[in-house]
């Protein structure tokens, strides 16, 4: 890769209200945490939705109209939908904003598994709301359902109907080894935006070696036809980005994957994230992707052609 290009995601689903006051919650805090992320840097912008009265995950597609426009209107950068929603969604669910804004860019997770965000619970004395504390705990008995049949319908109905290309989340090895079959048999098409995820309890270790051997994985099974790119939960998110940096891999930052910006320092914004990993990135000479160079690279179908 000549050009590093930086995902930035905005709040997710796995951080709740009470672990920090600066996870945007309502759809203006959204918009405008988006629009300081591109100021700085992001080329992407993966978005979830929160209900603005409690911060809960919400799949409904009112909710995301209230930014996306706002967010279009004031930056070039690729607006990419979650398709993985939140906890306990169904696939009609999770694609039901996605259906109607026809991204450019969506994510798709690779996999079905366990996934565990229960520790955080302990960490909290006193929570904001009250559907906090159950929607942790209870990830230590939930599967994220992705089977390869789900898989197969969201690329029919997204990417095949809408011109969508997909962010493919890929949290473990047998991840990448779904996706060589989604390739073999046709069903997705290069080049593939493979982001590797470390740190996730249930999915791959945030170890080194573990970002060396999913590299290599990758390599062996798509050569040229990937484009890769790396995340890391918490404390990890900065050190794994920087790694990948190094190996020629493209980066994604950003509270929905940690609240930090530095030991024992919360993020005040998904700008300050981005903000430092460009930096650590053209300290390294490395050059930063525009949105343009990011569409190119990514084979986009450009954002004038988005239902939003």
């Amino acid at each position: 890769m000549s050009k590093v290009i930086i995902s930035v995601a905005v709040t997710g689903a796995i951080h709740t209200p009470s672990m920090s006051d600066y996870l945007p919650i309502t759809p203006q805090e959204i918009a405008e945490q988006s629009i300081a992320a591109a100021e700085a840097g992001a080329a992407i912008i993966h978005l979830h939705a929160r209900d603005p009265n409690d911060g809960r995950p919400t799949p409904d597609p009112k909710v995301f109209m209230q930014f996306l426009p706002v967010i279009k209107q004031s930056t070039d950068a690729v607006i990419n939908i979650t398709t993985g929603g939140g906890l306990g969604m169904s696939v009609d669910e999770r694609l039901a904003a996605p259906l109607q804004a026809k991204p450019e860019m969506c994510s798709l997770n690779m996999g079905s598994m366990n996934f565990n965000i229960s520790g955080s619970a302990a960490r909290i004395k006193n929570f904001k709301y009250e559907w906090e504390r159950p929607y942790l705990e209870g990830t230590t008995d939930f599967i994220f359902r992705n089977t390869f049949k789900d898989i197969e319908q969201i690329v029919e109905r997204l990417g095949k109907g809408h011109g969508t290309r997909f962010e493919f989340e890929c949290y473990d090895v047998g991840h990448l080894y779904n996706l060589a079959h989604m390739l073999d048999r046709k069903v997705v098409e290069p080049p593939l935006f493979t982001q590797t995820i470390f740190g996730i309890l249930g999915g791959v270790g945030a170890e080194p070696r573990n970002l060396l051997f999913m590299k290599e994985t990758a390599d062996r099974l798509f050569g040229k036809d990937y484009v890769w790119s790396v995340l890391a939960a918490g404390r990890n998110q900065m050190p794994f980005t920087t790694m990948a940096g190094m190996l020629g891999g493209n980066v994604r930052v950003g509270l929905e994957d940690s609240l930090w910006l530095g030991k024992g320092v919360q993020a005040k914004s998904n700008a300050e994230q981005v903000a430092k990993i460009r930096r650590i990135l053209e300290e390294l000479s490395l050059e930063i992707a525009t949105p343009a160079e990011a569409r190119q690279i990514l084979a986009l179908k450009g954002g004038d052609k988005v239902g939003f």
